[in-house]
């Protein structure tokens, strides 16, 4: 197998249990665990903590130890046994310790299948764009797979088609893998890592990167936890609400397969500056006109807030960073914007989504103003 096939094939089985567990998983503990939505925000919020002192501390010693090979395979297997505690458990207690203990382990596949993706960029000149549609294309499967079955079963389908996920995750982790994410870090790869970790550190450019890259990709926490449950709410059918999340990927497999064409060229500033402009833009309209229609187009949207937000990062790191810096970067980045800031923001947003769904999204600006003032305040003495 092809070293782009490869990778195509694992950003795909992954994106499609992410596509399962990150838009629905909220929705499945209010509607099958009978969580409220405070409650159940509270257990999601825990979880995101938990996946980003992982991401933080875990994943870094983990890849430091072994390849990158090796620490995807043992989460694809364990997160699999883990899923399974959740059968029995029906209560808040067992719900919140096992969400911690799942997102300890399964989220770390995230930053691992991009560190391979950054180091094939670098080492083998893959085009990134055209396999990260490919993850795109499996969110797209995971939300039209979820919103067909809960429409013709109930919401309990949400679980075992996570279950089927997994396992196919796994199965394609042991398909041939390319040498060099089979290469197994030694005493001296060990040091020069502990170096560039605090090399990376130290670097107020790319600490500033790091930042507005955080407060863009927080920016999405409301839409994540209550994206499906606000949509049942105004009445959405749950088939519809599967192909209305799908139009903000359909639009970004688009961007991810064209964005080396286009986007190579252009400054990580500038595409920082469009992203916190359409992220902002988003969720206003979403507070003001909160219908269905309006939802829609708010998700055209999404190859702005996000997809831009997301190649920026990795434009910024495969082009500034050495290939050891490259699991660093790509763990902190998943540790404080993939979760942390996903899991403090959610503690607030669950309290104004009670008070009403729409203050939800508009709290998401909190994220994307600060972004904006501080790219444009930044731009020209760090030149990225």
């Amino acid at each position: 197998m092809k070293n782009q096939q490869w990778l195509s094939l694992n950003f795909f089985s992954f994106f499609i249990t992410w596509g399962i567990f990150l838009p629905y998983w909220t929705g499945w503990l209010t509607n099958e665990k009978n969580l409220s939505v405070g409650m159940a925000s509270i257990v999601i919020g825990a979880g995101m903590m938990s996946r980003s002192i992982s991401n933080l501390f875990l994943y870094p010693i983990f890849t430091i130890k072994f390849s990158l090979s090796v620490v995807m395979k043992w989460i694809s297997i364990l997160s699999i046994i883990i899923l399974f505690l959740y059968i029995p458990s029906e209560t808040f207690l067992p719900l919140f310790i096992i969400t911690i203990i799942f997102n300890a382990i399964y989220p770390n596949f995230l930053p691992a299948i991009e560190s391979s993706a950054t180091i094939l960029v670098a080492t083998d000149h893959i085009n990134y764009g055209k396999s990260r549609a490919y993850g795109s294309i499996g969110y797209a499967v995971g939300l039209i797979i979820v919103g067909t079955f809960t429409s013709l079963f109930t919401d309990a389908a949400i679980f075992w088609i996570m279950c089927i996920g997994l396992l196919f995750m796994a199965f394609t982790m042991y398909q041939k893998t390319p040498d060099i994410i089979q290469t197994k870090p030694n005493f001296t790869t060990q040091k020069v890592e502990y170096d560039s970790i605090l090399k990376l550190l130290t670097s107020s450019r790319f600490l500033i990167v790091l930042i507005i890259s955080i407060l863009l990709q927080g920016a999405h926490t409301s839409y994540y936890n209550y994206g499906f449950i606000y949509l049942q709410e105004i009445g959405v059918n749950s088939f519809y609400i599967g192909i209305i999340l799908n139009l903000a990927i359909l639009l970004e497999i688009i961007f991810f397969a064209i964005a080396d064409r286009y986007f190579q060229h252009l400054k990580v500033s500038t595409m920082y500056i469009v992203a916190s402009v359409g992220s902002s833009i988003r969720w206003l309209i979403i507070f003001l006109f909160p219908n269905v229609h309006i939802f829609m187009i708010s998700q055209t949207l999404h190859v702005v807030s996000f997809g831009i937000a997301h190649y920026a990062f990795i434009k910024f790191i495969s082009e500034n960073l050495e290939t050891n810096q490259i699991s660093t970067a790509q763990g902190l980045y998943s540790a404080f914007g993939m979760s942390l800031i996903n899991a403090v923001l959610s503690f607030g947003t669950g309290f104004l989504y009670e008070i009403s769904p729409q203050l939800a999204f508009l709290g998401m600006i909190a994220c994307t103003i600060p972004a904006l003032v501080f790219t444009m305040c930044t731009m020209k003495r760090y030149q990225y």
